[in-house]
């Protein structure tokens, strides 16, 4: 089979800035990495998401506030259209395709009192690929939700591949803890809609909440949880997110959604939060609801992953910046029953999992492969993905 060199671009919820990994695949058995690089965004751009973020909650928001949205997709593209630039010279690779994920500002699928599904990506593929010269695939989402997906996630057939090409022993859960965290199962075969022997969901928050915390106190983050690790969890205000997170759970599974936006925690779970409440305090009671939430959804998965393997213990493997923080990890190591493992120790580059993913995506969509699947998106058949764009 034919193979290409793909350049995946992804900017997290996080918006501080963009991975990029060069591959090489032919999209459906092989991929290898040529080259992975952290740009980050100046500290403008990265306050500016975060704004317009906080701004926009539905369509009407989008509307309203059309003229902010053009002017910072202009700029988030502008600033991509450099990194490609950078990363080919360093590279000296002839790019066949980009596949360019943009920035999400909102991921709204009916969760909070609407029937309305949007999914709205930051990044004017058209532009890019004039300025680039380049074949570029982006707006990955919108086919999926068109054929009742959730558009999300997106990321489990490369992580099939990863756990194929990498030998890593099945039956395994590919645990990646981004803004929101999610997890794809891969194993045997087993009944209902996981016949392909993956299924994949958004299970509750990652760093959102966590990283949101840490903003109010002019923190980006809570590096290796040490901040959480010197406070105590008020078991009041912890009992509070945990009740909340069931009705959202609840809400979801009642309209058949598996993908979740970070609004829907941090306008719920976040009000409970106080402003009397010290950083620390808050540190660690919100790791520990994260802790929570993450163990309780893989213990279902691999109880039942346990089961349909002939009892084989599932491996659970963890990708995405989350994975750096260490006090996250071992509180969800002491709730589960199987091993926790970085996917750094597979000699994976767990920072550059979703951009490597998006370079693979692009890849699919050009073929017309499909990227998104009943088991993982909820879509009502396998679905290709990705707007092709060669504007030059």
């Amino acid at each position: 089979m034919k193979s290409y060199y793909s350049l995946g671009l992804m900017s997290g919820t996080s918006g501080d800035g963009v991975d990029a990994s060069i591959i090489q695949s032919d999209g459906v058995n092989t991929y290898k990495v040529i080259l992975n690089k952290y740009f980050q965004y100046d500290e403008y751009i990265h306050e500016d998401i975060h704004w317009l973020i906080s701004l926009i909650t539905d369509s009407g928001d989008l509307k309203y506030f059309s003229k902010k949205v053009k002017k910072l997709e202009k700029t988030i593209t502008l600033f991509h259209a450099k990194v490609v630039k950078e990363i080919i010279k360093e590279s000296k690779i002839n790019i066949n395709l980009i596949g360019f994920h943009g920035q999400t500002i909102l991921h709204h699928l009916g969760s909070r009192g609407s029937d309305e599904k949007i999914s709205k990506q930051l990044g004017n593929g058209k532009l890019l690929a004039k300025l680039t010269k380049k074949i570029v695939v982006y707006n990955f989402r919108q086919k999926d939700l068109k054929n009742n997906g959730n558009g999300a996630p997106l990321a489990p057939i490369f992580h099939k591949l990863l756990v194929n090409q990498n030998n890593i022993y099945e039956p395994v859960i590919i645990l990646n803890i981004g803004g929101i965290a999610n997890i794809t199962a891969i194993g045997k075969p087993w009944g209902g809609l996981a016949r392909i022997g993956m299924a994949s969901r958004d299970i509750g928050p990652g760093n959102c909440l966590i990283d949101h915390w840490m903003r109010k106190y002019h923190e980006k983050y809570d590096k290796d949880g040490l901040i959480a690790r010197s406070g105590k969890i008020i078991k009041s205000l912890l009992n509070k997110a945990i009740k909340i997170e069931k009705k959202i759970q609840r809400n979801h599974n009642l309209r058949s959604i598996t993908s979740l936006d970070i609004k829907d925690y941090i306008t719920r779970v976040d009000p409970v939060f106080t402003d009397g409440l010290s950083l620390k305090d808050g540190a660690a009671t919100l790791t520990e609801f994260t802790a929570l939430t993450i163990s309780n959804w893989i213990n279902i998965y691999c109880k039942e992953m346990d089961c349909c393997n002939s009892g084989k213990k599932t491996e659970v493997i963890v990708c995405g910046g989350g994975r750096k923080n260490k006090f996250l990890l071992k509180n969800i190591s002491k709730k589960i029953k199987h091993r926790l493992v970085s996917i750094d120790k597979y000699g994976i580059n767990g920072d550059f999992v979703e951009s490597q993913a998006f370079a693979y995506l692009a890849i699919r969509s050009y073929l017309n492969l499909p990227i998104s699947f009943p088991a993982t998106t909820g879509v009502r058949k396998p679905c290709t993905g990705g707007i092709i764009i060669k504007n030059f």
